[in-house]
């Protein structure tokens, strides 16, 4: 390794240390660190290619704010918080929140429930957009029962992460999988006449929920019956469905520009926001700036900027080589084992497993996976497999599994926990790095070790 990613790996592990120990001061850290390593990453290009400082300022910025995929997060996160507003404002988690408290016995249930009805929802919509939909819901649970919703936020962060994996739609890196192995909607389902990730991550999910009974098993308050809250305007939660449904038709779909195909998720998600936003502005009688102001402030920037700063940051790791480092070390260990071929594939697998929830804890998985699937496929001719076969399949499936599953154990692995936490902070809640761990630990080992296995059983014999 060189000077600069020497100097760029240690900034990278400090603004890591830094972001786990200072929570409330996230944003600023990763604003600081995107500042530094564009700086790096100019002195970078101009040091090791023939090119003036001002060429290489100019490539480097268009190196880290053309990244397109994370344009299309960001625009997705900023168009599903602003419908949630909207959703939240016609009170609809109040009408879903008192549902809730009348059909189950006590707080345990009401909160393992959202739980799994956010993972089952997170399926099939961004992991963000789920946390921003089913958390107000507990949060207002809570609010009525006076009790902290801290742990409960967690838990539905860390179950809507866990179902990234399940479908197409789930999750960028679904998404990405998808590109690189041409598999659309249907194989997650079923595959080469086999069920497929989605009932793989389901077994995960049923695991890790009984981590969930245990961790709130004293949480025992019976739910007295409440009158349900009348919604009087229900075109929010049209709003929020549309999203769901055009994701899901998005993904069958690919636009011939490809700048505006990788962004077309978060211009759907902004677009229906557009449509809610001017829908109110049409329908106020009260002072438009006011509404806008409302509108602007259902943006949580915070969130926004941190996501922003972690993607220059680890873009930036990448452009300077190190996560491409990480291919060479896989590269190495398929070389120096000594096994037959298909022992070398189940270490191998179980390696990126593992490998990938410890690095998926610290950094942001989308642009792990982007960088490790062209590896994995770099990986195959040397072990004697073709991409379509179902060994093959067996190292993508690990590197989702460990890289979607290892975002739980951090808060800030994901995006969905930064959203959560973001949430909590707006209510007057700091959440600790402790605090988070004692839920996503467990929860996340038992789920893995359920995905591993599940996913060699199928794939691997």
């Amino acid at each position: 390794m060189n000077v600069i990613q020497i100097i760029a790996l240690v900034l990278f592990l400090i603004m890591y240390a830094l972001m786990l120990v200072f929570s409330e001061k996230r944003p600023y850290i990763t604003s600081g660190a995107a500042i530094i390593f564009i700086i790096l990453m100019i002195v970078n290009f101009s040091t090791n290619q023939d090119h003036t400082f001002w060429e290489a300022v100019n490539a480097t910025g268009v190196q880290a704010f053309t990244d397109f995929s994370s344009w299309n997060v960001l625009l997705m996160i900023a168009g599903t918080m602003g419908v949630v507003a909207f959703f939240i404002e016609s009170k609809m988690p109040s009408l879903m929140a008192d549902v809730i408290i009348n059909k189950v016995p006590n707080v345990k249930w009401a909160i393992v429930g959202l739980s799994l009805f956010s993972g089952l929802v997170s399926a099939f919509i961004d992991n963000v957009a789920t946390v921003l939909m089913v958390a107000p819901v507990a949060l207002t649970v809570c609010k009525k029962l006076k009790i902290n919703p801290v742990p409960s936020i967690i838990a539905i962060a860390i179950s809507s992460n866990l179902q990234g994996a399940a479908t197409l739609v789930g999750d960028t890196t679904s998404i990405l999988l998808g590109q690189e192995t041409g598999m659309n909607f249907v194989d997650f389902f079923w595959m080469h006449g086999r069920p497929n990730l989605f009932f793989i991550v389901q077994a995960g999910a049923l695991a890790s929920a009984f981590v969930l009974l245990f961790v709130f098993r004293k949480y025992t308050q019976p739910l007295e019956q409440v009158e349900k809250t009348k919604v009087t305007d229900y075109v929010p939660s049209f709003l929020l469905l549309g999203i769901i449904v055009a994701l899901i038709i998005a993904s069958f779909f690919t636009i011939p520009v490809p700048w505006l195909d990788s962004m077309k998720n978060g211009i759907i998600c902004i677009t229906i926001f557009l449509i809610g936003f001017i829908r109110k502005l049409i329908k106020t009688k009260d002072d438009k700036k006011e509404v806008t102001k409302e509108a602007v402030k259902s943006l949580d920037f915070e969130t926004l900027i941190l996501l922003f700063g972690l993607f220059i940051v680890v873009g930036g790791l990448g452009a300077l080589g190190i996560i491409g480092k990480i291919g060479e070390a896989f590269n190495s260990i398929a070389n120096s084992l000594n096994m037959s071929p298909n022992a070398t594939i189940f270490v191998l697998y179980t390696i990126i497993v593992f490998i990938s929830v410890i690095i998926s804890a610290f950094v942001d998985n989308i642009p792990y996976v982007m960088t490790m699937l062209p590896v994995i496929t770099a990986l195959l001719p040397g072990l004697g497999l073709a991409p379509g076969d179902n060994k093959a399949y067996l190292l993508y499936f690990g590197l989702l599994i460990g890289a979607t599953l290892g975002g739980n154990i951090t808060p800030v692995g994901a995006s969905a926990n930064i959203t959560g936490i973001g949430m909590l902070r707006r209510e007057g809640y700091e959440v600790k790095t402790s605090t988070f761990m004692k839920i996503s630990v467990p929860f996340t080992l038992v789920a893995v070790l359920t995905g591993w296995i599940l996913c060699f059983v199928i794939w691997g014999l």
